[in-house]
């Protein structure tokens, strides 16, 4: 008989093909987790393509979850346990896995004609590649094919519910609920196959039982120590919507969204299109430039106009965005960062477009630039965009990531009172009314709502001149309306809170910005704990800077950028303060680990 155990944390991937359902099973898996009270932390890492060839390692989709007792920032670095449906799920996620971990495969994929599939020579079950790991071999296919034959389901339709039955030996394992996957299968297929995902389930809970795979069960208890309140689970890409939707309700305004789909930012649009009883409206154009031109007419009209793409997209986006510039509307464009150049790796992370963002237009053309450090701080950071975009009359750009975007957390419900939005006022007195007259602390022009009476005005591409906002040629006018939107983004800053120091106040600082948040904290707790000075500070104010930023940062004997580029933000921080930042690096469509920082932080210290 099985004996129970106690674990503070545990880190779980499950891999297979694209079509195996392991997205499925790990949202599932997290569900359960988060709605027992643990902290959790997520990170799936699929293809591109569509349904690459089966079999092979391009087809390879994963999902890692790490859930905890205690507050954890980071999906993991290496697994404990990895589930494995075929041999190049095994083979390409294997060094994922701890020395000692636990790897479970799928047996009934196991044939030559798989193993030549994952390019393999050898069997890795024999030929020692897995000798340093407990492994648990199951045919997971023909056991879920034997449970779900009473429902009355096909061969192929009950191959595919063989997901299900993994998920049900991790469950187990784990100490798991099943009922709210049950719930959630029951609202989500019709029978006969409701009953059969169901069938397969808990026939892989039951196996693990009665078959003794494990020597031992774990318990993760809940975590304790999270802050008391109403939470849920929640990915960036659906917080993002929410902040949105909130922020725009909370100033009395329609939100409209115009988009073009692409990778990883459609998700957006799909979580927007439900809320219409909020006043959201959604459109998916006909491309990039369509989306933000669509997005800027509904700005004009008195809406708040938002745009969502990735890096190709903000690069097409780029001139209609100098037109908002131009005209001081306000305006959000939300940039999902992904691997580039050019098409890329459009599923992988990285954070190469924060200099595309402040600089990536033609002319003089600064816009605020913002970036959301977790999955949930994206509601946060879409209502401050919608903040700075309607009080100074600017275009926002939101830096999110794919790893950002796609990854989920436990997210306390916010109190919206907490979020300081100024009321949106449109002008409606003609007496006096100038179209660039600006407020005397924001520098914001006046918003008029098209077909006011008596408020007509010109708007368009062409430069402005200032006050009046006729059409103008002159030299000088030119150079001070430059000046004017340059100081009026400049002027962001004053509205920003003090920078958060996490840690030391002497030593090393490590500066990072977007989804380096996770394993930057958690590092510079290791190395803390190790009796190293070590501190973190995290922008998510890009542009500008914050004004205390400069002064903190000249505190400390290094600092430390470490950035999923080539080095960008570091080279913002040099040029502005003159400060010797050091740069680290890593671009290979992947998040740092832990280690890899701690390690970095430690040679500083050599």
């Amino acid at each position: 008989m099985s004996t129970l155990e106690t674990a503070s944390e545990v880190v779980i991937r499950f891999a297979g093909d694209s079509g195996d359902g392991m997205q499925t099973v790990g949202d599932q898996f997290t569900r359960t987790t988060a709605l027992f009270g643990n902290d959790l932390a997520t990170f799936p890492d699929y293809p591109a393509e569509i349904r690459a060839p089966a079999g092979t390692r391009a087809g390879v989709s994963g999902f890692q979850l790490q859930f905890a007792s205690h507050d954890i920032f980071t999906p993991g670095d290496l697994s404990d346990v990895l589930v494995a449906m075929n041999p190049a799920a095994l083979i390409t996620n294997l060094k994922s896995v701890k020395r000692g971990g636990l790897v479970v495969v799928n047996t009934d994929r196991w044939t030559s004609r798989d193993l030549e599939k994952a390019g393999l020579a050898s069997d890795p079950l024999t030929d020692g590649t897995v000798d340093d790991y407990h492994v648990v071999k199951v045919q997971i296919g023909n056991l879920t094919r034997g449970a779900v034959a009473p429902h009355g389901v096909g061969a192929k339709d009950a191959d595919r519910c063989k997901n299900f039955f993994a998920l049900g030996m991790m469950y187990w394992l784990y100490s798991r609920q099943m009922e709210p996957t049950e719930a959630w299968v029951a609202s989500r297929f019709k029978s006969p196959y409701k009953e059969a995902n169901i069938a397969a389930l808990q026939a892989g809970w039951s196996y693990a039982d009665t078959a003794e795979l494990f020597h031992h069960r774990i318990e993760v208890p809940r975590a304790e120590d999270l802050p008391t309140g109403r939470y849920r689970n929640i990915m960036g890409n659906n917080a993002m919507a929410i902040g949105l939707v909130a922020a725009a309700n909370k100033l009395g305004l329609p939100l409209f969204y115009g988009t073009y789909p692409i990778t990883p930012a459609s998700d957006i649009l799909h979580h927007l299109a439900p809320f219409k009883n909020y006043g959201v409206t959604t459109f998916q154009a006909e491309d990039e430039i369509a989306g933000i031109c669509a997005a800027i007419g509904a700005s004009y009209g008195g809406a708040i106009g938002v745009t969502g793409t990735s890096g190709p997209g903000l690069a097409l986006k780029g001139e209609a965005l100098g037109l908002a510039v131009m005209t001081e509307l306000p305006l959000v464009l939300i940039d999902v960062q992904r691997a580039g150049p050019s098409t890329g790796m459009p599923t992988k992370v990285e954070q190469a477009d924060l200099l595309q963002a402040m600089y990536g237009r033609n002319g003089e053309a600064p816009v605020p630039v913002l970036a959301p450090a977790t999955p949930s701080d994206c509601f946060a950071i879409a209502v401050e965009a919608v903040r700075i975009a309607t009080t100074y009359m600017v275009p926002v750009i939101v830096l999110s990531d794919a790893y950002v975007a796609n990854g989920a957390e436990p997210w306390k419900l916010p109190d919206l009172e907490s979020f300081d939005l100024a009321p949106v006022t449109f002008r409606t007195d003609p007496e006096g009314f100038r179209a660039y007259a600006r407020d005397e602390d924001t520098l914001a022009r006046p918003w008029v709502v098209p077909g006011t009476p008596g408020m007509e005005h010109r708007i368009g591409g062409l430069e402005k001149e200032n006050i009046t906002g006729n059409i103008s040629y002159d030299p000088e006018n030119h150079e001070l309306m430059c000046k004017l939107r340059r100081e009026k983004v400049q002027r962001v800053a004053n509205s920003l809170p003090p920078t958060t120091v996490y840690g030391d106040e002497e030593g090393v600082v490590v500066l990072g910005w977007g989804s380096t948040f996770g394993v930057i904290r958690t590092a510079v707790d290791a190395c803390r704990a190790d009796g190293r000075k070590v501190a973190h500070v995290h922008v998510r104010h890009l542009n500008p800077l914050p004004n205390d930023l400069a002064t903190i940062l000249r505190r400390y004997d290094k600092v430390l950028v470490p950035e999923i580029n080539l080095g960008q933000l570091v080279r913002l921080i040099r040029a502005e303060y003159l400060i010797d930042a050091i740069p680290y690096n890593k671009i290979q469509g992947q998040p740092f680990r832990t280690d890899e920082v701690m390690a970095r932080i430690e040679a500083l210290f050599a």
